[in-house]
């Protein structure tokens, strides 16, 4: 794993966040994109080499909302950039560890995604990502 590309938060609204978001981190929010496999409106920020994503849910059971009925807003996630996400996939599957799905999907700016198992995490939600132009 090369690096943190991102620490992913849920979020009711980004309209509310968005501004909130700035204003701690001193930068604007670059890009907000809409991600329907996921039922899922983005927002980024820029901080350093790592980012930060806001989540707002689409549907009210959407996977976010679900979240957010479950343990209010917060932390979602956290993302580990990696340069070849199959391989990737097959060393942790060799670990010992367990995917949500094992089969990579588009993700938000223009990344492939895919997401470890939290139980086997310590109950973190941890997602894999690569550049989609980088993908083989």
């Amino acid at each position: 794993m090369n690096k943190i590309e991102h620490i992913a938060f849920a979020v009711s609204s980004l309209s509310n966040a968005i501004p909130l978001f700035e204003k701690l981190l001193g930068t604007p929010c670059y890009k907000t994109e809409t991600v329907e496999t996921e039922k899922v409106k983005t927002a980024f920020f820029q901080t350093g080499e790592s980012k930060i994503e806001l989540l707002e849910s689409l549907t009210e059971d959407g996977v976010i909302a679900k979240f957010i009925d479950k343990k209010g807003e917060g932390m979602h996630h956290v993302a580990f950039a990696v340069e070849d996400l199959d391989s990737e996939i097959l060393r942790l599957k060799a670990q010992g560890f367990e995917f949500i799905s094992e089969i990579p999907k588009k993700g938000a700016d223009n990344k492939l995604i895919c997401f470890l198992h939290p139980k086997c995490t310590n109950g973190i939600l941890i997602e894999l990502c690569q550049e989609i132009d980088a993908h083989k």
